[in-house]
């Protein structure tokens, strides 16, 4: 037997062993779901119990300029970043926290002692500080600070940043880029025209100082991602002449740094729906650089943003499409790709269709895409997302090259736009991403690659609503949508934070609230927040204040536990024994998890009834009886006939 199929059959073992005890266990208990007071705070001025922004919402807000420079020999950066970073809060900040997440390449933090305690050090890996200054006075005095793991403090008792003001660090470092660097969200690729560099991670970021943590200072050990202010962030970047940068935001001094025949494709491409060809692979031997030799500055600048990254090659082949948004307005779709990812059977030859697609199915429907860019990347890095970038594994072929290039281009909107903390609640831009891949993908080409399957857990075109009920068996209370990444079984982090999170948002929109409650709510949300940090339980006040519902029941059993659904055909019996009386249907509630009774009855006469029972019905008990006008003598009773709620037992769901 293979070793697949022996885990195959072993998974299929304990889940079923995993049910069965769950079945002889299980018993509902209506006031743990229907519990009152499910918030723990009021609204107050900086958060409304409507779920949005309170008057006096406030955060604060870090510039930064970056000066860096790249040998591509040696793989060493070297930079200087300058932050401005303004104190909005009513708090005296004694003390500054910094991300240093390149330190996480480092045996010595403990997201690697976790897995080996004791380990080489390698002095090529994490940050060379060489240099922390704070301006005062005018003039630049050396800061106190302190390392540790991850993060950077610098003190400020002496002289703390008052409420309201501002203050200046410079901070000049380096490091190394490793292979696979930054979590595996950085590294670099060899190809047969040169190597791909991709850089994330690679400067000195302020963490977050909000109203409800203070300081958010957990370290990076890899699961959990980002957690930023927003800022202007104005970086250059210097490299060899002749390779092409492409980076987030606007690329300010082209016309200096780029040839005229690419700066016409360019200005071409700007105007076209088709994709058009501004470096084709027949001319990577050609510089698209004007200098020739030495190196080149390219210099960027985003605004309203969390994060910058960018990428380096010669080997590039880059092509390029308009983007049109709502109000007239248009931005540019690009791609940059090795001649390795022209085959046949690789499909980023559409990468730029497939982007320009995403952005502008998600700013229609959702929240019209912000920057001047939209940039896709072929390289090492398999799947990573920052703002209006994207970083994708460049052997991808059609159904994943779409897969890629909608979800990482999606995370613009959650969580670069909605900024959520991705530290802690990874299910707000995950799971709320995937959700909207769910529906870009149904409409992209006619729906060519719909439906939307995520992954190991709805293979065959199976219904994710059977799926889904492995990830919560196996995962279980340990595991749950409120859990921080770094918290959880590793394996269990993709199931929940991106499936078990977009599927509860295809619950409350299809089968709970229907789409035009949801889709106002949750379009309300994104306004709301917008450049903003809500915490979860601002989503939740959101959708309920946007659609009108209460809906505790449903974030107590799906986000903050990993309860189940079984609802079982109890009795099936005529009014007074009559068919033309009607019938009377009991169904039971056989878990903790409750959801609406979806039901479908058809009659002898041909009759088929359609319909749903309220989930209010389970507040009275785990028996659930209701009656249904008949005509004639019943064929059959089935719940859920269509699949779209997770009950782990369907046997028990018809009555013939």
């Amino acid at each position: 037997m293979k070793t697949t199929k022996i885990l195959t059959l072993f998974f299929s073992l304990f889940i079923a062993m995993e049910f069965s005890v769950i079945d002889a266990f299980a018993q509902f208990y209506p006031e743990k779901i229907f519990a009152p007071d499910f918030y723990t705070y009021k609204g107050d001025e900086y958060r409304s119990a409507s779920g949005k922004p309170g008057p006096k919402y406030w955060q604060n807000q870090a510039d930064y300029r970056i000066q860096a420079s790249f040998d591509t020999l040696n793989y060493n950066l070297e930079g200087i970043v300058e932050i401005r970073y303004q104190n909005n809060s009513p708090d005296k900040l004694d003390q500054l926290w910094l991300q240093l997440d390149q330190n996480n390449t480092l045996a010595s933090t403990r997201g690697n002692r976790i897995q080996a305690p004791i380990a080489a050090v390698d002095a090529r890996k994490g940050y060379l500080i060489s240099s922390v200054k704070i301006e005062r006075n005018g003039e630049w005095v050396d800061a106190s600070y302190l390392i540790e793991d991850t993060r950077m403090q610098i003190r400020l008792a002496a002289h703390p940043l008052k409420s309201g003001e501002q203050l200046k660090l410079s901070i000049k470092y380096a490091y190394t880029l490793q292979k696979q660097g930054g979590g595996g969200r950085s590294g670099y690729l060899d190809t047969k025209n040169g190597k791909i560099f991709e850089f994330s991670y690679w400067y000195p970021r302020l963490c977050v100082y909000d109203d409800y943590y203070g300081w958010n200072t957990l370290p990076f050990m890899g699961s959990g991602e980002m957690y930023l202010d927003y800022g202007n962030i104005d970086f250059s970047i210097t490299a060899p002449a002749g390779a092409l940068v492409v980076a987030t935001g606007d690329l300010i001094n082209k016309e200096e740094v780029l040839t005229e025949k690419t700066l016409a494709r360019l200005a071409k491409a700007q105007e076209s729906d088709a994709t058009v060809m501004i470096r084709s692979a027949s001319e990577l031997k050609e510089g698209l650089t004007k200098n020739k030799r030495g190196t080149v500055t390219w210099h960027f600048n985003m605004k309203n943003t969390r994060d910058v990254a960018w990428a380096l090659s010669s080997a590039f082949i880059w092509d390029a499409a308009r983007i049109n948004l709502p109000d007239g307005k248009t931005a540019l779709a690009q791609s940059v790709y090795p001649i390795e990812s022209t085959t046949d059977s690789i499909a980023w030859p559409r990468s730029t269709e497939m982007i320009k697609a995403s952005v502008e199915h998600y700013s229609k429907k959702w929240f019209a895409f912000p920057y001047p860019v939209a940039t896709s990347v072929a390289g090492p890095v398999g799947g990573m997302e920052f703002p209006g970038m994207a970083f994708n594994g460049y052997q991808a072929k059609p159904y994943i090259m779409y897969l890629l290039a909608s979800h990482e281009i999606g995370h613009t909107w959650f969580p670069m736009i909605v900024g959520s903390n991705e530290r802690r609640y990874p299910f707000m831009d995950e799971g709320f991403n995937t959700f909207l891949n769910i529906l870009a993908q149904e409409e992209f080409n006619d729906g060519e690659f719909a439906p939307k399957r995520d992954g190991e857990y709805a293979p065959g075109g199976g219904h994710p609503a059977d799926e889904i009920v492995k990830v919560i068996a196996e995962s279980g209370e340990a595991n749950t949508l409120m859990t921080p990444p770094d918290a959880m079984d590793r394996k269990y982090v993709h199931p929940l934070a991106y499936f078990k999170s977009a599927f509860g948002l295809v619950l409350l929109r299809d089968v709970i609230l229907g789409p035009e409650r949801f889709d106002y709510a949750f379009r309300q949300y994104i306004h709301n927040w917008a450049y903003k940090h809500p915490q979860p339980a601002d989503f939740f006040r959101s959708i309920e204040n946007g659609a009108g519902e209460d809906l505790s029941w449903f974030w107590r059993a799906w986000y903050y536990h990993n309860w189940q659904l079984d609802q079982a055909i109890k009795g099936v019996s005529y009014v007074n024994g009559e068919p033309k009386n009607g019938v009377i249907i009991t169904v039971e509630n056989k878990q903790q998890m409750a959801m609406p009774i979806l039901a479908r009855i058809k009659e002898s006469n041909g009759t088929v009834h359609n319909f749903t029972v309220p989930v209010e019905i389970w507040q009275r008990g785990a028996d659930a009886t209701f009656n249904v006008s008949t005509q004639s003598k019943i064929i059959s009773v089935e719940l859920d006939p269509e699949h779209k709620i997770p009950d782990i037992d369907r046997s028990n769901n018809s009555w013939k």
